[in-house]
């Protein structure tokens, strides 16, 4: 069969013949015809989208065993049928510019870096490259830099053919595993690879290429980039936060990192402050229960309070170091519970009464017999309180 797209990365518009037609394993509609323009997904990246005859394109996957491209569709086309394609026109732009920026940048990171892209994968928002060596950021810069040299020089990118042995002496960017004869992506004076992908034909038209991230990944660095049209996307988006940040913290963008570090600081120090006044607090209340629970001749502190599963937790434990067991209910509903023994009540098992309020209002939880606690009661807290008392 043939593939247009080898010859014509630009093309979304063609009329082939249905050669093969019939169902996947899975169900799914297939066609396979005697000419395509449609990518299937290899090599990184995805498959191309659009229609045949007017019937939707749904995955396009390129079958090894004899070279064909199979059409996944929505629904099913005979054989023998002239059929119009019509590709996706914004998604194979985008691809193109995507792929032809992964060789330009994979390659300034070999010239710059020494630094050999090992896998690729193209994404719905960004794409990555993984290289083998560990990258600074004035290494990803000065990669970055030269990428985009190559792009606004705006050089020539060829197509050509050669055999497996006729490759073997070209210098290849990477060393191609495959045999018979292989199709070669060129950009002047710059890369050369095996690559069946769809490309740009001057570097120009991919727009611009921006590293948005980097992190060690295997021993070496994964590369995060957009291009073209996406790299103006991720731009005006970082632009944006950024513009809001400083709009809502009063400085300039180039103070952004130190008002942050300074916020993470007070924030930091705020919540250490809140800690200590909260234990201070729970101490205080868990005294006043405790005192009402034994003016009321009771062995048990048994309240509802407004507090989190945290805030519950520390009440708990400030009413057992005084001696007293508590069982506490949070106001909300599904209600939190939290149970604790007090050195004064030994035969308290705080786990036992999670377990059988757990039976009676359903939620989760466990814990131990001195300290236990569980979400999700199905109950008002004053039902969950009622029920605690027929237990003391």
């Amino acid at each position: 069969m043939t593939r247009l797209y080898y010859e014509d990365s630009l093309l979304t518009s063609f009329s082939g013949t249905v050669t093969e037609s019939g169902l996947l394993p899975d169900g799914r509609s297939y066609a396979v015809l005697d000419r395509t323009a449609f990518y299937p997904t290899s090599g990184g990246q995805p498959h191309d989208l659009g229609t045949l005859g007017g019937v939707r394109v749904l995955d396009v996957i390129d079958r090894e065993e004899d070279g064909s491209i199979v059409h996944v569709l929505e629904s099913s086309l005979e054989s023998g049928r002239i059929v119009a394609g019509e590709i996706d026109a914004a998604r194979r732009r985008d691809h193109i510019q995507q792929h032809t920026g992964q060789h330009v940048l994979s390659a300034a990171f070999v010239h710059a870096c020494n630094a050999p892209t090992v896998s690729f994968h193209l994404g719905i928002d960004t794409s990555t490259i993984d290289v083998s060596a560990t990258l600074d950021a004035a290494a990803i810069a000065a990669g970055e830099d030269e990428a985009n040299r190559i792009v606004w020089e705006d050089r020539a990118v060829n197509v050509r053919y050669a055999s497996a042995e006729e490759a073997a002496a070209l210098p290849l960017r990477k060393e191609s595993t495959r045999t018979g004869t292989l199709r070669l992506v060129d950009i002047e004076n710059w890369d050369l690879s095996a690559c069946g992908g769809t490309h740009v034909s001057r570097t120009g038209s991919i727009g611009a290429i921006l590293v948005a991230g980097w992190e060690r990944y295997k021993g070496g660095t994964r590369i995060l980039f957009a291009c073209g049209d996406r790299a103006v996307r991720h731009a005006r988006a970082l632009r944006d936060v950024v513009n809001g940040a400083t709009r809502l913290l009063s400085i300039k963008p180039e103070e952004l990192a130190d008002a942050v570090t300074r916020l993470q600081s007070e924030a930091k120090d705020a919540r250490l402050q809140a800690r200590v006044l909260g234990e201070s607090l729970a101490g205080f209340e868990a005294e006043r229960f405790v005192r009402d629970a034994t003016a009321a001749g009771r062995s048990m502190v048994a309240e509802v309070v407004d507090r989190d599963a945290n805030g519950l937790k520390s009440l708990a434990q400030a009413v057992a170091a005084l001696g007293s067991s508590a069982v506490l209910v949070s106001q909300s509903r599904p209600c939190l519970v939290v149970a604790a023994r007090g050195s004064a009540t030994p035969s308290f098992d705080a786990s036992a009464v999670i377990k059988t309020l757990i039976a009676r209002f359903g939620g989760k939880g466990g814990g131990r017999p001195e300290m236990a606690q569980a979400g999700g009661l199905d109950a008002d807290a004053a039902a969950v309180i009622e029920a605690v008392g027929t237990l003391q």
